[in-house]
């Protein structure tokens, strides 16, 4: 049998964007690996890292949202799942970038030479969702080029690689997800920049080594609450990327960051949202 995934099958009545998004808040605090969501009749599928945080969010769910909710508890046990389930998945292009799966980069090399090959897996991250393409467009409009780069809860470390093809000195990625940071060095090796991208088991809390710019694309409860933590990360002069919020949550994400450093500029597309902060350090 291969590696065991606990997930909740959440099916939204009547695919309601509004219920849905407060269901996406309340999950924030468990920290969900992935989110599928759902289309038309399916569940939205929340994965975990382990069963201990799956149970504890079907709790929170079923006490917020009592019957307007159907949750099940599941077992994925294919590990290949996320390969199968993005198969269709094609290129797609943010500015200068062209992130890839594996299957879809031919036609794309002639293009550009800002390829990004990234292979579907658990590691969050494949370019398709709105809040890894709010920072990869907020990577192109900094100065990158020949700078350091610290790219939190890296997930697939689509981010870091990015970075180093935008001109990065150099960029390290971590993520305490195993799983993730064996997606990440898959992809680097995919994308022949293991002399440039360093990857790290580790908690973000842990880290002492600042960068000139910062990326964090987490989640609205764990920004909060590690706002003075990520300001300490940015080097005088240096900028800080986050995003993994949805606009409902901007007013107890954004201003905790402006304690500590400028805010620079925001952006959205849907409900999510992506923030550019700069340090006030001289």
């Amino acid at each position: 049998m291969g590696k065991v995934w606990p997930a909740l099958d959440i099916h939204v009545p009547g695919c309601d964007p509004q219920l849905q998004e407060l269901v996406l808040a309340e999950l924030d605090d468990f920290q969900p690996t992935v989110i599928q969501e759902g289309e038309e009749s399916s569940p939205l599928r929340a994965f975990f890292a382990s069963a201990e945080s799956r149970d504890a969010a079907a709790r929170a769910l079923a006490e917020s949202f009592r019957s307007h909710l159907f949750v099940a508890s599941v077992d994925v046990e294919d590990e290949d799942w996320a390969a199968r389930s993005q198969a269709q998945l094609r290129a797609i292009t943010i500015g200068r970038l062209t992130i890839a799966p594996p299957w879809d980069t031919y036609e794309k090399k002639g293009q550009t030479p800002l390829l990004v090959v990234i292979k579907p897996s658990m590691g969050f991250g494949t370019g398709h969702h709105v809040t890894t393409r709010l920072m990869l467009k907020a990577l192109q409009a900094l100065p990158v080029e020949d700078r350091t780069v610290l790219d939190i809860g890296c997930g697939s470390g689509v981010l870091a690689i990015a970075a180093v093809r935008l001109g990065a000195r150099s960029a390290v990625g971590i993520d305490v997800d195993a799983d993730a940071i064996a997606n990440a060095t898959e992809n680097v090796d995919l994308n022949n920049v293991r002399e440039l991208v360093r990857l790290e088991h580790a908690d973000f809390e842990e880290i002492s080594s600042p960068a000139q710019v910062v990326m964090a694309n987490l989640t609205g409860g764990l920004l909060e609450r590690s706002s003075a933590r990520l300001a300490k990360l940015v080097e005088p002069h240096g900028h800080l990327v986050v995003s993994g919020f949805m606009e409902s949550e901007r007013a107890t994400v954004v201003p905790p960051l402006e304690r500590w450093l400028t805010l620079e500029k925001t952006d959205q597309e849907d409900e999510w949202m992506s923030a550019v902060y700069k340090s006030r350090q001289m």
